[in-house]
C-alpha cells in the first residue's frame, strides 16, 4: 500500500509515508518486545497464576473462564532461568508471538508469550524437542520410516514371516468376531456419544481443545511440521505406538485385557468429546475423520487382543497362548498406525491448510 501511494503522490511524500510507516512499525514491535519482558517478569512472580479449583461451584461462564487461565498461564517450572535480553518475535494470524531462550535445571527451551490485539493471552516454557528424542529429527530417521513403510508392503505380498503374521492374527479376529464387533461398537460408540455431549457446551470443547493444543505443543509435534510429509509422519507413528499403542494399551492389556479396556473407553469418550465438529469447521473434521478412524481402529484392535488374552487364561489355553493373540494384535495396530501416520501428515501439511 505505501508502495503504490509514493508512486502516485510526490516523491517527497511518498518518502515521509514511508518512513512513517517504517517507524509506526517499529514502534509496535518494541512494545510488543516490551510487553512480553514484562508479561514474563509477572508470571514468574505468580501475577497471572490461578488456581483450577477456584471454578469449583461457580457459574458455567465464570468456571470456564477460570479454567481457561490456568491452562494459558501454568506455573513457570522450577529452576527457570529466562534470557530476557535475546527475544524472537513471530508473527501468527491475529497476533504476535514472542519467544525468549530459557532453561530449566540445564535443558534448554524457550518460553513463549502470546500476544493479541494489545494483551497477553498466554505464556508458557517448551522444552527444546518437546518429549521426543532427538534423532526423530535426523534425515537418517526419516529414510528408515520409508523404508519401514515400503518394506512392510511388499512383505506383505510375500510368504515372509510378516505375511504369515498378519493372515495368522486377521484368522484370530475372524475366530472371535464377536468380541471384536463388540469392542468396535462399544469404543467407537462412545467416541461418537463424547462427539454428541460436546454439543450441550462448546465452551468446554474450546477449552479441551486448548489443553490438547498445549499438550501437543509440549511434546514437541508442532516442531516436526519442518521435517515436511516425511519426517511429520515419522514423528506422529513413534508417539501414537510406544505412548499410544504400547504403554496405555497393550502394558494394560497384559493385566488381563480389563484395564486396556476401561483406560480406552475414558479415551474415546474424551478425544470425541474434545474433536467435536461444534469446535471445528465441518471440512477439516471430515478431512481429519479417516485418521480418527484408521488411528482408532489400532488401539481396538489390542484393546480386542488383552480380552483374547483373557479368554485364553480364563478357558485354561494358557496365558502364553494370549500373550501370542495380543503380540498379533499389536503387529495389526501397528500397520494401521502406520496407514495413519502417513494420511495424518499429508491431511495436516495439504488438505487442512488454511
Amino acid at each position: 500500500m505505501l508502495r503504490r501511494v509514493a508512486f502516485l503522490a510526490p516523491p517527497q511524500i511518498g518518502r515521509w509515508l514511508l518512513a512513517t510507516g517504517l517507524l509506526l512499525g517499529l514502534a509496535l514491535a518494541q512494545s510488543n518486545l516490551e510487553l512480553a519482558r514484562q508479561a514474563v517478569q509477572d508470571w514468574q512472580a505468580g501475577k497471572y497464576q490461578t488456581d483450577p479449583s477456584q471454578a469449583l461451584g461457580k457459574p458455567t461462564e465464570e468456571a470456564i473462564r477460570l479454567l481457561e487461565q490456568s491452562l494459558a498461564f501454568p506455573p513457570p517450572p522450577r529452576e527457570l532461568l529466562v534470557n530476557l535480553n535475546e527475544p524472537l518475535e513471530e508473527s501468527i494470524p491475529n497476533g504476535t508471538i514472542v519467544k525468549f531462550p530459557a532453561t530449566v535445571a540445564g535443558r534448554g527451551g524457550e518460553v513463549r508469550v502470546t500476544i493479541r490485539d494489545g494483551a497477553v493471552t498466554r505464556i508458557g516454557f517448551t522444552p527444546e524437542g518437546g518429549l521426543l528424542p532427538a534423532w526423530l529429527k535426523s534425515p537418517v530417521a526419516w529414510v528408515l520410516f520409508a523404508a519401514l513403510s515400503l518394506g512392510w508392503l511388499v512383505a506383505l505380498r510375500s510368504n515372509s514371516a510378516l505375511a504369515r503374521w498378519w493372515a495368522e492374527g486377521w484368522a484370530l479376529v475372524r475366530q472371535y468376531r464377536g468380541l471384536y464387533l463388540g469392542t468396535n461398537i462399544g469404543l467407537y460408540g462412545l467416541f461418537a456419544l463424547g462427539g454428541l455431549v460436546a454439543y450441550t457446551n462448546p465452551q468446554m470443547v474450546r477449552l479441551m481443545q486448548e489443553l490438547v493444543g498445549g499438550a501437543l505443543e509440549q511434546i514437541g509435534l508442532g516442531s516436526a511440521l519442518a521435517g515436511g510429509v516425511l519426517g511429520l509422519a515419522t514423528v506422529i507413528f513413534y508417539w501414537n505406538f510406544t505412548n499410544g499403542l504400547l504403554l496405555t494399551t497393550a502394558v494394560p492389556g497384559l493385566l488381563l485385557g480389563i484395564p486396556a479396556l476401561l483406560f480406552n473407553a475414558l479415551r474415546y469418550f474424551v478425544l470425541g468429546f474434545a474433536l467435536s465438529p461444534v469446535a471445528l469447521p465441518a471440512a477439516n473434521y471430515l478431512l481429519h475423520l479417516p485418521t480418527i478412524v484408521v488411528e482408532l481402529q489400532a488401539y481396538i484392535l489390542v484393546t480386542f487382543g488383552g480380552l483374547v488374552l483373557m479368554l485364553k487364561t480364563l478357558r485354561g489355553e494358557g496365558y502364553r497362548a494370549g500373550l501370542r493373540a495380543l503380540g498379533l494384535t499389536i503387529y495389526l495396530g501397528a500397520f494401521f498406525l502406520l496407514v495413519g501416520a502417513w494420511y495424518e501428515a499429508f491431511s495436516i501439511l495439504f488438505l487442512m491448510r488454511p
